[in-house]
């Protein structure tokens, strides 16, 4: 959603994020993204995650800060495992690939876009 078409609060029911396909893209083979809210000018966005189990993210650096929150499942990176629950930071200028054996679903706010390092 468009910061510059709410001027209101809003919410999104379980079902319409959980339930529904349509609103979600795919990122990579495995990985698809639903933006829940996302400001035109600083770029700053949420949106949830969804990696199907054995599916991966590439090497990539975060241009901007980047904040994660576990919903379901576990996903692991260089500095390790964080199941349902975790909350990861991700730093400006820090870098990390992203893998979930089992399947996972998270909640994603990040203040710019990341940089792919690696295919």
């Amino acid at each position: 959603m468009d910061k510059s078409s709410t001027c209101t609060p809003f919410s999104l029911s379980p079902e319409m994020i959980q339930n529904n396909d349509s609103g979600w893209q795919q990122l990579r083979v495995g990985v698809s993204l639903r933006i829940l809210f996302q400001d035109a000018h600083s770029a700053y966005s949420v949106g949830l995650i969804r990696y199907e189990p054995g599916a991966s993210v590439p090497l990539h650096l975060h241009v901007g800060d980047e904040h994660i929150y576990v919903l379901s499942g576990s996903q692991k990176d260089e500095r390790g495992l964080y199941p349902a629950g975790s909350y990861i930071y991700n730093p400006e200028g820090s870098q990390h690939s992203v893998s979930s054996e089992d399947g996972c679903t998270v909640l994603v706010h990040w203040h710019k876009p990341v940089q792919f390092i690696a295919d």
